[in-house]
């Protein structure tokens, strides 16, 4: 299986999007500071999957969530969480 992932930065409140195919141990990655461009904002939350059997499909549909349209169809989709959960001002 192969996972298309949003996480949530607790330091800032930015939003992460990627795919793997091991979830656990690509969220342990980036709470250890290990990827380059998320190690800033460490700890890192996972809010949100999907899994696609085929590799394919994860990478289409992770490089359309960080497209605009894609960002909202996400945003429209965590509405909720986000909401119950904004960002700090």
């Amino acid at each position: 299986m192969f996972y298309v992932y949003v996480l949530r930065s607790e330091k800032n409140r930015e939003l992460y999007i990627g795919y793997t195919s091991n979830l656990k141990n690509r969220l342990q990655e980036h709470n250890q500071g290990l990827n380059l461009s998320t190690k800033r904002y460490v700890p890192w939350r996972l809010i949100y999957y999907e899994a696609s059997i085929e590799e394919k499909d994860a990478v289409r549909r992770e490089k359309y969530l960080k497209t605009t349209q894609g960002g909202r169809l996400l945003r429209r989709r965590l509405k909720e969480f986000l909401y119950k959960n904004p960002p700090e001002i």
